[in-house]
């Protein structure tokens, strides 16, 4: 073999060494990137899978708590015990009217848009005596039914706030002298008598104020007398029993429309107002 030939052949050798090398090289190089670019690819991977747990976790959570909200019951109160009210000029008898307005003529109810929820009815008489004077006595009853509402709290309790304001307006008459207030036992849930003197022209007139509550009815009874014309004033007393009498058959009536039981006595679930204790304006005395 020439020389030429053994050199050409060399350099051969050393041509196919390099490009081998080259060729090695470049495939470690291809693993090194293909190495370093799998953890990258598997972190993407990992971080979009996990992205996509959480979000739907998040809204299946979100979707629970919407459907046990919906779920939950709104809020609600205590049904009122009474629906309706009795006719208002035959809540009390035939005998306790001739006693209480003798010789008066039949009632007059008052005017109402709502007669489930308000009616009244007053009856008046003049009593005369010819030159004694006469006797004039005026009677009134009124009745105030309040439903519940989830707004406004249960019937009972509304009633209870209507009582008590009736009982101060009865009170702060204008006017009224020697003003007393006392409980009525045995008439409804609660009930108080507010009663005083009114000086006028015609004479003094004996003022009488019966306010009851039952369950979710305000009963109200006014009554007053007075002597007219030289005649000789009633006896305050007497009128505030009449007055008292009148209240515990109106409540009754109350009881009886709606199918309860015996009369005068308190509502078959004795229900308390919210405060549970009598109205402080109940208890006090003028």
């Amino acid at each position: 073999m020439s020389e030429g030939t053994m050199q050409l052949r060399a350099q051969r050798d050393q041509r196919d060494k390099r490009e081998q090398r080259e060729r090695t090289t470049s495939r470690l190089t291809r693993v090194a990137v293909c190495a370093a670019a799998v953890p990258a690819v598997l972190v993407v991977a990992g971080c979009s899978s996990g992205s996509g747990s959480g979000d739907g976790q998040d809204k299946a959570a979100a979707e629970k708590s919407a459907a046990s909200q919906s779920a939950s019951p709104s809020p609600t109160v205590r049904a009122a015990a009474y629906a309706k009210l009795p006719e208002p000029c035959s809540v009390l008898s035939k005998k306790s009217l001739e006693d209480l307005v003798p010789k008066g003529d039949s009632g007059k109810e008052g005017a109402s848009n709502d007669t489930a929820s308000r009616v009244s009815c007053s009856w008046d008489s003049l009593e005369d005596n010819g030159v004694k004077g006469s006797q004039f006595r005026w009677l009134s009853v009124s009745m105030l039914r309040f439903d519940s509402d989830a707004s406004r709290g249960a019937g009972d309790e509304l009633a209870h706030a209507y009582y008590t304001k009736q009982v101060g307006d009865a009170q702060s008459a204008e006017g009224a002298k020697s003003l007393k207030t006392a409980p009525v036992s045995g008439t409804g849930d609660e009930a108080s008598v507010v009663h005083y003197d009114l000086k006028k022209k015609e004479g003094t007139f004996k003022q009488q104020t019966v306010v009851a509550r039952v369950e979710n009815v305000v009963v109200t009874v006014d009554y007053n007398g007075a002597g007219l014309a030289g005649e000789k004033t009633p006896d305050g007393d007497d009128l505030v029993k009449d007055a008292q009498s009148a209240a515990k058959e109106a409540v009754a009536s109350v009881v009886k429309a709606n199918g309860g039981g015996a009369a005068g006595s308190p509502s078959p679930s004795a229900s308390k107002p919210a405060s549970g204790k009598p109205s402080a304006s109940a208890s006090k005395s003028g």
